[in-house]
């Protein structure tokens, strides 16, 4: 039997706030402790020659909260270090999935300061402010616009946020909770579902190496 490799993986980082309370760290500190784990988890996954990683970084209901605005500024303070550091070894793509109505103009100034790279290493897509039903609106509005446009599969497809990307191989959930929160549903039909009572900052390699192993031996079927 062949072992299954992955192509995408996806992830629910969740559990910062709790693994702040946990080691007695304000709020602030376990989101930066969260964002700092990504950066290992994603040269954990150019290590495996995973193409793809999709995350989660904000819900459409999470926005709402106030601990968002404790996200919003951590992207303010730390996105030119997170960048410098992801680009200092490795060509990655960096692709902001979700809605940007509500989304203020000098974070949308970061989205688009954010140089597309020919032949990346890995393509890195950040789920923000994303709802589905959201996507679902979008993708009518994409063919509203495009009065000429077909419907079918293929066209749905390509006006989906992550586009013809394959869909997840994996989909791997932090901090015990298992559910799916309304992450990227369009995209998750096949996918292989685990989830871990570890909080996201402590999620580490040889976790990963552990699931990534579980996923090779799945026998994957598409049906029922």
């Amino acid at each position: 039997m062949s072992l299954n490799k992955v192509n995408h993986l996806a992830l629910i980082m969740d559990g910062n706030q709790r693994w702040a309370s946990i080691n007695k760290k304000n709020k602030l500190e376990g989101y930066l402790a969260g964002l700092n784990n990504l950066k290992f988890i994603i040269d954990k996954c150019i290590e495996k020659k995973i193409k793809n990683l999709t995350v989660y970084a904000l819900s459409s209901e999470n926005i709402k909260r106030a601990s968002s605005k404790i996200i919003f500024n951590l992207i303010r303070d730390k996105h030119k270090e997170f960048l410098k550091e992801l680009l200092k070894k490795n060509i990655i793509n960096i692709n902001i999935i979700g809605e940007k109505t509500n989304i203020s103009k000098d974070i949308l100034n970061i989205y688009k300061s954010l140089i597309k790279k020919k032949n990346p290493t890995i393509n890195l897509n950040i789920v923000f402010n994303y709802g589905s039903l959201d996507e679902i609106i979008y993708i009518v509005n994409n063919f509203i616009i495009n009065k000429n446009k077909k419907i079918n599969k293929n066209s749905v497809r390509s006006s989906m946020y992550l586009g013809n990307i394959p869909d997840p191989d994996i989909l791997i959930r932090t901090g015990g909770y298992q559910r799916l929160s309304n992450f990227i549903l369009l995209n998750l039909s096949y996918t292989e579902l685990f989830f871990t009572n570890t909080l996201w900052p402590d999620f580490s390699h040889n976790e990963l190496e552990s699931i990534l192993l579980k996923f090779s031996k799945v026998n994957r079927n598409y049906g029922l």
